[in-house]
């Protein structure tokens, strides 16, 4: 007998049942606060958006505060949905606070998604150079005065320096891998030969 191309996973099944019936409270509360037609299944769509891009904005570990209280307005206008529509709120009589919510919602939700989807992820510092080398004067007109050594690589500030190692920690916890040289170069924002030489003193 052959074995399924896809496993069957019991948790994704759960997720995609709980999933369908908090759209369906989601949906039918939507109604009874007099949104009807497509309005009615944009409401659930709008709360699902705003808890992915919640859940995104925690798992990319920046801005972990917001992505938090967003995730909870939309657990909240979830779970509110779930417990309206089971029997403690008469449908046919909602009261005038929930048609308020109901109706402000949309407002919220663009809100939320906007600061989640386009808010600041991934700042770079603006990190100085190095020092350029000092001119080397002649201590006496009658001394030719000693020819200056060219740098052959750029030597890191320590600030530069410990900013890497926080980005790489940052890298790690959220990948399981270390960072490399083209990611740390791009999240530093310096030229190769320094991005190479920070990487030299993670090790």
């Amino acid at each position: 007998m052959r074995a399924l191309p896809v496993r069957v996973d019991a948790v994704l099944i759960q997720a995609v049942i709980a999933a369908a019936l908090s759209f369906a409270h989601l949906h039918d509360l939507a109604v009874a606060a007099g949104q009807d037609g497509w309005k009615a299944w944009a409401y659930p769509v709008s709360v699902d958006l705003l808890m992915v891009a919640a859940w995104k904005r925690l798992r990319s570990g920046e801005s972990r505060a917001a992505g938090w209280s967003w995730f909870l307005v939309a657990i909240a206008a979830s779970l509110g949905a779930n417990v309206a529509t089971a029997g403690l709120l008469d449908l046919d009589n909602v009261p005038a606070w929930l048609r308020i919510s109901v109706a402000g919602w949309p407002a919220v939700a663009f809100l939320g998604g906007t600061l989640l989807a386009h808010g600041a992820t991934d700042r770079t510092e603006a990190v100085a150079g190095p020092d350029p080398l000092p001119h080397v004067e002649p201590e006496s007109p009658a001394l030719p005065a000693a020819p200056e050594v060219p740098r052959t690589a750029a030597q890191p500030p320590a600030a530069l320096v410990d900013h890497a190692r926080k980005v790489a920690a940052e890298h790690r916890t959220r990948t399981g891998s270390p960072i490399d040289t083209a990611t740390l170069r791009a999240r530093l924002g310096v030229p190769l030969p320094l991005a190479e030489a920070i990487a030299a003193q993670l090790t």
